[in-house]
């Protein structure tokens, strides 16, 4: 057995390398308004493929969705008794079928509109998992109806989710998602926030700027404000992946398509906000370090006067990711949270 875990292992961080070769289409995000054209045809990883490399993908991704399974099926375990969750698929603004979770109490009142909350998770490739339970769990606890949505660049559905377009189709898909949840008998929608950690974080704000009158508080965790700076300091082969991946980015790097960056990154656009927002950081941040995003979003907000409330927690354990301790830091940073969207959205 042990054996064969090492196997996986090994074979996971292979297939990893190698995903971004499957032959995915996906329609370009600048045309994502615009009806496709009768002849457009999707294409699809081969299940049936010969090849080694087309093979490994299809098993990364296998073990991508079970693992998918297993993270829900833990939820259950844990917090069935008191909170629901449901599996759903929501239409985007390209009329792709997005996954997501809501969450509500497992005991709903008749009649009752509650207010909503949209939680987007961060990462490369991450999605729903531990981390998260904690915070759908208060949230239903305090009168909340939750919906995650699983945006475009999620891992465990699917080859074709699985290419990444930072800025692009994940905003649309958690703008959709809100609508979604608003549409929805039990949802009041004009109560609703949106709570986001490091890209998810840099989702809520580009969500709040291109829907300036959709949500009645917004939180920013840790988030990542500045993607031009962001590609100045990562390794290369994330530089990469980020632009290989992207039709938005059409393979270029900032030095060849400065302007599509630059549109992406929140703090060009801070004047759009409308939104009361809470934004939380730590001074030990070393993926989204402090002074390069969350201190400039800071001061822009300030200078543009928006209607915002901060706290920058001293050397969190954990970092960039102390939302994840069991700690002080974290759990001030729930109170915080709570107390905040709860001001506006009065559940």
């Amino acid at each position: 057995m042990k054996e064969f875990a090492v196997f996986l292992s090994k074979l996971k961080s292979c297939c990893t390398l190698l995903t971004c070769a499957a032959p995915l289409l996906l329609i370009p995000a600048h045309a994502q308004d615009a009806a496709p054209k009768e002849g457009t045809l999707d294409k699809y990883i081969n299940l049936d493929a010969k090849d080694t490399a087309t093979k490994l993908d299809i098993t990364n991704h296998t073990l991508y969705e079970q693992e998918q399974r297993i993270i829900t099926l833990n939820f259950h375990m844990e917090y069935g008794d008191r909170v629901k969750l449901k599996r759903v698929a929501f239409a985007s603004a390209d009329r792709t079928l997005i996954p997501g979770y809501v969450f509500t109490p497992r005991t709903m009142q008749a009649g009752k509109r509650y207010p909503g909350l949209v939680m987007v998770h961060g990462g490369f490739h991450e999605r729903f998992d531990w981390r998260w339970f904690q915070l759908v769990d208060t949230a239903v606890s305090k009168g909340y109806v939750v919906i995650f949505p699983e945006y475009r660049g999620s891992r465990g559905y699917g080859a074709n989710h699985y290419r990444n377009e930072y800025g692009i189709t994940d905003t649309a898909d958690v703008l959709a998602s809100a609508d979604y949840l608003g549409k929805q008998s039990y949802v009041d929608p004009g109560r609703l926030g949106i709570i986001g950690q490091s890209r998810g974080g840099m989702v809520t704000l580009l969500a709040i700027q291109k829907a300036p009158d959709k949500f009645k508080a917004a939180v920013d965790i840790v988030g990542l404000t500045d993607l031009v700076a962001y590609m100045a300091y990562k390794p290369e082969y994330r530089r990469l992946e980020v632009a290989h991946e992207s039709a938005y980015f059409k393979n270029k790097l900032p030095d060849e398509n400065l302007a599509a960056y630059m549109e992406v990154s929140p703090i060009n656009h801070v004047d759009k906000i409308n939104s009361p927002l809470l934004v939380l950081a730590t001074s030990n941040d070393k993926i989204v370090p402090l002074a390069l995003h969350t201190g400039r979003l800071l001061d822009a907000l300030k200078a543009k006067g928006k209607t915002y409330e901060s706290h920058i927690y001293d050397n969190a354990p954990g970092g960039h990711i102390f939302m994840d301790g069991d700690t002080d830091d974290q759990r001030d940073a729930m109170k915080r949270t709570f107390e905040f969207v709860g001001r506006y959205l009065k559940p």
